[in-house]
């Protein structure tokens, strides 16, 4: 279905407005008009300020809580939004999401255990979501899935695969899962390097396994030594799985550890990653909405890169308002628009 971009709606609620005005800026659209209003007791009015009958509408918002704006209530403001829109005429109405939580609670491990990626799918879909655009979720297919509209799965890997053709063109590379479930995204991003490089890249992870009192350290399982190391994952929250990782290359004689995570939703992951001494860089994007680089410590603030993944979503826009498929996204960058 091909969509009119001079008649397109985009909105964004205030906790996403910063990311939104860039891809908004990529996709060639502004920010549509949109009233926020707060009353006492913490109940909130959402309303576009615009008519929006008959026209698409993507809406853009980070489920990544803040001080601010806690995941609760990004999650409630991004449903009234929704159902503002549906009940306004907007059609078709297309959901941004460049962070999505509970994405790694699509199955249940333990008797009892909540679904919660399929409950939040249901909430989006009740109320008004025509369609998701989601980027590096934990599981692609899970998410699929769970939601009983079209979705659509965005990488940061082409965007992180350019930064490393550039800053270790012709260091002797691993790339490295910190644990099982990550295999197969490190693969691909293993042959995005090589291919784009003209080298071998070797491919290893570490065998992780969870106990009831907690994650044993593991072995890793493939060639470290004398390598850089890019030790990849979708998501840092507490920083511990990336840490363990990267003792672990270390310990294998690993000549330098890098981390390349797409989501960085805590303060305390990342703050985490920064103090290490067994760390040389870390690269991430703003997929959350907000940005460390201001909270890096010195003395080496240089060891941080953060990607903007606005042209991603712009392009993606773009593509979607034209009919035309986001799959080269997932492997090349940038892809030309005529394809």
């Amino acid at each position: 279905m091909n969509l009119c971009a001079d008649d397109t709606c985009f909105f964004a609620l205030n906790e996403s407005r910063t990311l939104a005005l860039a891809v908004a800026q990529e996709a060639g659209l502004v920010l549509a008009p949109l009233e926020e209003r707060l009353y006492a007791g913490g109940e909130f009015k959402l309303r576009p300020l615009e008519s929006v009958h008959n026209r698409p509408a993507f809406v853009l918002q980070s489920l990544a809580g803040s001080a601010d704006a806690p995941l609760s209530e990004r999650l409630l403001r991004v449903l009234f939004l929704l159902s503002a829109l549906r009940d306004a005429g907007a059609t078709p109405r297309v959901l941004l999401l460049p962070y999505l939580a509970f994405a790694r609670q699509e199955r249940r491990t333990q008797p009892r255990d909540s679904v919660n990626t399929r409950y939040v799918a249901q909430l989006l879909e009740a109320a008004g979501a025509d369609q998701i655009i989601a980027l590096d979720v934990h599981s692609p297919t899970a998410l699929e899935n769970a939601f009983r509209i079209p979705v659509d799965h965005l990488s940061a890997l082409p965007l992180m695969a350019n930064h490393y053709t550039s800053h270790l063109a012709h260091a002797a590379l691993t790339v490295l899962s910190p644990d099982i479930g990550g295999i197969k995204p490190a693969q691909l991003f293993r042959e995005m390097l090589a291919a784009r490089m003209g080298l071998e890249v070797e491919l290893a992870f570490i065998e992780k396994r969870r106990t009831e009192v907690g994650v044993s350290n593991g072995r890793l399982v493939g060639n470290a030594s004398g390598r850089d190391v890019i030790v990849l994952d979708d998501l840092c929250a507490t920083g511990e799985t990336l840490l363990r990782a990267a003792t672990a290359c270390r310990r294998a004689g690993a000549a330098a550890v890098h981390i390349a995570v797409t989501h960085m939703p805590l303060v305390a992951g990342f703050e985490a990653l920064m103090a290490s001494d067994q760390i040389d860089s870390i690269l991430t994007t703003d997929s959350v909405g907000f940005s460390f680089a201001s909270s890096a410590a010195p003395p080496s603030p240089d060891r941080l890169s953060i990607l903007s993944i606005a042209p991603l979503l712009g392009r993606a826009v773009q593509r979607r308002l034209a009919g035309k498929s986001l799959a080269p996204l997932l492997s090349r960058w940038p892809v030309n628009p005529e394809d």
